[in-house]
């Protein structure tokens, strides 16, 4: 089977115009890679665009506050992708004047990026024979060539990166590597493939062995920690809201929240306690709950189950600590705030 050239014309043919196609530029596909790792092309796109106009250079982006980056990235998640590419760009300013690198070699040295964008990279911009290995390139080759190994196992990855080394254009590894990500994406999609469209029905092994939900062999899934998070909403007459900022090497690191208080389960009557309302904590809790809204949020490793009280009194915070701030419409002062925060504030707007 001539597998390069089959997919190669299948990509020639089907391919999504998409912008950071147009270029061999490092940067915009650096962006444009970081983006997508965990989130679909059609959401991601606004964020792509927006990133870019924001810091047109790597130098921009360094040159940028940490709260900036994340006020640009607020709403897409996985904040860490944020915090490190700001790292990334600072590294690049100071140890390649600013001169984004293309060899694999230099590119896995620096912070956040890791094998498979070192690759797309460095085979894009650089023309490296280097396969990509990612979540659509090993379901791609599991099921075309029976790879019976645990998806995101060290064995499932060396098998595929072999395979897909076998048959990678030497004269053009770039265009090969997206073809293959672009196959996963479109055709040989982890559900509902579309088998009757795919050119090598007639080679796979999946397809011929009526194993196409088989393959790839799953993770046995984890069990997700939960956490129980009750925020206290204070709110001035003139409708600014006392905002928190989360410190320390957690989720949602750096952006701002309510002030909070985490528990074991969720509060369901007394027991609000807080520095910022003191000895009125018994006085509070004598009165019964305040009033209350729940919302749950599902990440990778966790659900963070949310319980936002609406208080009475608003507190002045010492003014040392630069860890509170009264914030008038966080919403349209474009402070960072997780997409949970950000759902409670429109929801208290409407």
């Amino acid at each position: 089977m001539n597998f390069s050239s089959i997919i190669s014309q299948w990509y020639q043919s089907n391919k999504r115009m998409l912008p950071w196609r147009d270029t061999r530029q490092p940067y915009p596909i650096w962006v444009s890679e970081v983006i997508l790792q965990q989130t679909r092309v059609n959401q991601g796109m606004a964020y792509y665009h927006r990133f870019l106009e924001t810091f047109p250079t790597v130098v921009d982006l360094a040159n940028a506050s940490e709260q900036q980056v994340l006020s640009v990235w607020k709403g897409l998640g996985y904040y860490s992708r944020a915090r490190n590419m700001h790292a990334t760009a600072r590294q690049i300013a100071d140890e390649f004047d600013g001169n984004f690198p293309i060899d694999y070699d230099k590119l896995i040295l620096l912070k956040g990026i890791g094998p498979y964008t070192a690759a797309a990279i460095s085979s894009i911009c650089g023309n490296e024979v280097r396969p990509v290995v990612d979540g659509n390139v090993i379901r791609v080759f599991s099921r075309i060539f029976g790879i019976h190994e645990v998806a995101g196992s060290g064995q499932s990855h060396k098998k595929v990166y072999e395979k897909s080394l076998s048959f990678i254009d030497h004269k053009d590894p770039g265009t090969y590597n997206q073809a293959v990500m672009e196959f996963g994406a479109l055709l040989c999609k982890p559900r509902q493939p579309m088998c009757d469209e795919c050119v090598f029905r007639k080679e796979c092994f999946a397809f011929i062995n009526g194993r196409v939900n088989e393959l790839p062999v799953p993770k046995t899934p984890v069990a997700k920690r939960e956490r129980f998070f009750n925020y206290l909403v204070f709110q001035r007459d003139d409708g600014a809201l006392l905002m928190q900022k989360r410190t320390g090497k957690d989720v949602w690191q750096n952006l701002w929240e309510f002030p909070l208080i985490e528990t074991e389960k969720a509060l369901l009557s007394k027991g609000i306690s807080h520095p910022l309302i003191g000895e009125k904590s018994e006085e509070l809790n004598k009165k019964g709950i305040p009033a209350y809204m729940d919302s749950r949020h599902i990440l990778t490793h966790q659900i963070i189950h949310a319980r936002f009280f609406t208080m009475e009194a608003a507190p002045e915070p010492h003014a040392e600590d630069g860890n509170y701030r009264w914030q008038p419409d966080p919403l349209a002062s474009g402070l960072p705030v997780s997409r949970m925060i950000e759902k409670y504030l429109e929801k208290m707007r409407k």
